[in-house]
């Protein structure tokens, strides 16, 4: 997620995307996304089991910022809002 583009990243992992996707939309859950105004909906992978996700996620939370915004742009190029996709 991202507070816009080339703004402030967020990787997280969910077992209900467009759920979690509206929260941080909608500021109800307090912390890192609310603070900083994290509620586009710019990158999501699935994948077969939670704990493939778990790993995923702690994989690219290691990575240098430069390397997640060329995943999004892989994805993504415009950055475009990617909630509405899911509903």
């Amino acid at each position: 997620m991202a507070s816009r583009k080339y703004g402030t990243l967020y990787v997280g992992v969910t077992s209900n995307l467009p759920e979690r996707a509206w929260q941080h939309r909608e500021g109800i859950i307090a912390g890192f996304t609310k603070k900083y105004g994290v509620k586009l909906l710019v990158y999501y992978e699935l994948h077969a089991t939670m704990e493939a996700a778990i790993v995923r996620e702690k994989q690219i939370k290691e990575w240098r910022r430069a390397w997640k915004v060329e995943l999004i742009e892989s994805m993504n190029p415009e950055w475009r809002d990617l909630y509405d996709d899911l509903v």
